[in-house]
This record gives C-alpha cells, sequence and structure tokens, in this order.
C-alpha cells in the first residue's frame, strides 16, 4: 500500500512537471527531481493513510506476542511441577 501511495504522487508530480505547474529539474535531472519530491510528500502521506492498517497489525502482533508468552508460561510452570 506505502508502494500504492508512492506511485500515485509520482504520477501526480510527473503531471504535473510535464504540464509546468512544477518546475523541471536542472538538464537530465527531471527523473531524480520527480522522485526525490514523491518520497517527500508520499512518506507523511502514508503516515496519516495509513495508520489504521499500522494500528491492526500491531494489534495482531500483540495478541500473538501475549499468546506465545501464556504458552511459554504454561509450560515453564508444568516444568516446575514435574520437577518436584
Amino acid at each position: 500500500m506505502r508502494f500504492g501511495i508512492f506511485a500515485a504522487c509520482f504520477f501526480a508530480l510527473w503531471g504535473l512537471v510535464y504540464v509546468g505547474a512544477l518546475p523541471r529539474g536542472l538538464g537530465d535531472s527531471n527523473l531524480l527531481w520527480v522522485l526525490l519530491l514523491s518520497i517527500v510528500i508520499s512518506a507523511p502521506l502514508s503516515f496519516v493513510l495509513l495508520r489504521g492498517q499500522r494500528d491492526a497489525m500491531s494489534a495482531q502482533i500483540v495478541e500473538k506476542v501475549d499468546k506465545a508468552k501464556t504458552r511459554l508460561e504454561a509450560n515453564r510452570t508444568q516444568e516446575d511441577s514435574t520437577a518436584l
């Protein structure tokens, strides 16, 4: 999804440079100019637009870690009780 946001920014900026709304890069640096500008614009957009997916993924990871900790603790207490 982050790559999609970057690609959308790139093509939008490329179009704006093509029609003259944004300045062209110096000499042959036009592609580099558009790439750098796309990175700068897409980074904060990704941070804001993908917040829901990031929070959902974080919740899934926390849930899996909690389950693993519970299983580990259960195994540890089972080993402790059998050793006595």
